[in-house]
């Protein structure tokens, strides 16, 4: 539960992009990491270390407590004293007497119709329980952090781009000027021009702060740099591993048995048990008695004796019948409970699919409109060596091919965020 571990790898951008581009974003390529680059970046390792000690300590607890109620059938010694001393006969000249005793006891269950044994298992289930719980919770947290790393990385991606719609729009505004300035095109079209480099910087301002609200929430959970953090690679899940390996099914069937030994510990409680019995006891006091007017104080010797038996019973409770059926109720809706996981995780696991096909359509579509912009900026570039275009048309349709470029990238990670739905319930994603 605590090894959580997943793939990692990196591939910064094609070499047709800036510098500034390629240090703004860290990406996923075309090659697939190998089992060498897919080992040692633990998950936990996105958490910062006061959350995971806050996990570790909770991890502990649990054990703890588990411990003890495994043992709580075992009854405690009990070991007392006692020292009192007194004079009621102060006014007759009777001196102070003085009583000690002590003694320990036990009375401890040997027998409870079977309340012992599955005292026990429910113990150990109630351990499994509140491991899976923190497990889940833990996981909750990682997906977090991890996703919120990807939408910084997005988000550099995403300013990446507006950069270069911003240099679009700067380069159209130029050629809106000129065309203006030599009489070809009315101040309206201008305007526009202004219009839309404007939008376009106002919108690049968004973005950035956008970014800054990311940043300051992976930093509220993690320790990692965002800056050089890597995301880790997540591969496809077969459906039927998802199904078979979720942490979330694993609790409901530990519920399942948890509510099951319940059901048979409660039924317990109100049948025949056996206890044995004993104690030691000693015991030393002073006393006195009267000669005349005269106390004279006496001491018999001390005594000691021990006691033993055995002790059978059963609780008579009208309340006995409702609270047996409360458990086996309670039961019921776990086993219930199982059916309904598994029908959430498939339909978790289908919508996710659905997603990727999405995602897919669009990296598709991005890549022919890059193939679209490559074609028509190697044809620009020859008829601007002609003199039939400008330096303008080279550079915008330059950027439009560097922007689909960029889109590719965001796109892979959409298919990464949407596979770590799956990853995020998965009770080892290592294997």
């Amino acid at each position: 539960m605590k090894g959580l571990h997943a793939f990692a790898a990196l591939w910064l951008l094609c070499s047709g992009l800036s510098a500034a581009e390629q240090n703004a974003t860290v990406l996923f390529g075309e090659q697939q990491p190998s089992a060498s680059e897919r080992q040692g970046v633990s998950l936990e390792a996105y958490l910062s270390d006061l959350k995971r000690k806050a996990f570790g300590y909770d991890y502990a607890k649990t054990e703890e407590e588990s411990a003890k109620l495994r043992d709580s059938w075992i009854q405690p010694a009990v070991i007392s004293y006692t020292l009192n001393r007194q004079n009621p006969y102060n006014g007759q000249g009777a001196p102070e007497t003085q009583q000690e005793s002590a003694s320990i006891a036990i009375d401890q269950p040997i027998f409870r119709s079977g309340g012992i044994y599955y005292g026990i298992k429910y113990a150990e289930a109630s351990r499994d329980v509140g491991m899976l719980t923190i497990a889940q919770q833990e996981r909750t947290l990682i997906k977090q952090a991890v996703d919120l790393l990807m939408q910084i990385k997005q988000s550099e991606l995403g300013i990446a781009k507006q950069k270069l719609q911003v240099d679009n729009t700067e380069i159209n505004l130029l050629q809106k000027r000129e065309q203006y300035m030599s009489g070809q095109l009315d101040s309206g079209f201008l305007n526009n021009a202004i219009i839309e480099r404007n939008v376009a910087k106002q919108a690049l301002l968004d973005l950035q702060t956008a970014q800054e609200r990311l940043v300051s929430a992976f930093e509220s959970i993690s320790d990692l740099d965002y800056r050089t953090a890597t995301i880790p690679f997540l591969a496809m899940v077969d459906e039927a591993r998802f199904m078979d390996g979720t942490i979330d099914l694993a609790l409901a069937k530990r519920q399942r048995a948890q509510e099951r030994y319940n059901k048979d510990v409660t039924l317990a409680s109100y049948l025949p048990s056996i206890s044995v019995q004993g104690s030691y006891n000693w015991q030393k006091q002073e006393s006195f008695f009267f000669t005349g007017s005269t106390a004279i104080k006496s001491q018999p010797p001390e005594t000691a004796y021990y006691r033993y038996g055995v002790k059978a019973s059963m609780p008579i409770d009208i309340n006995s019948v409702n609270d047996y059926e409360a458990s086996r109720l309670a039961y019921l809706k776990a086993k219930v409970t199982i059916d309904d996981t598994k029908r959430a995780l498939r339909a978790l696991y289908e919508q996710v699919v659905d997603n990727l096909r999405n995602i897919d359509a669009k990296i598709a579509l991005a890549k022919e409109n890059e193939a679209l912009y490559a074609t028509l900026l190697q044809d620009t570039e020859a008829q601007y060596g002609a003199g039939l275009k400008t330096q303008y048309d080279v550079e915008l349709l330059a950027n439009s091919r560097r922007i689909e470029q960029l889109s590719q990238r965001g796109y892979e990670i959409d298919r990464q965020r949407e596979l770590l739905n799956l990853y995020e319930k998965l009770s080892d994603p290592e294997q």
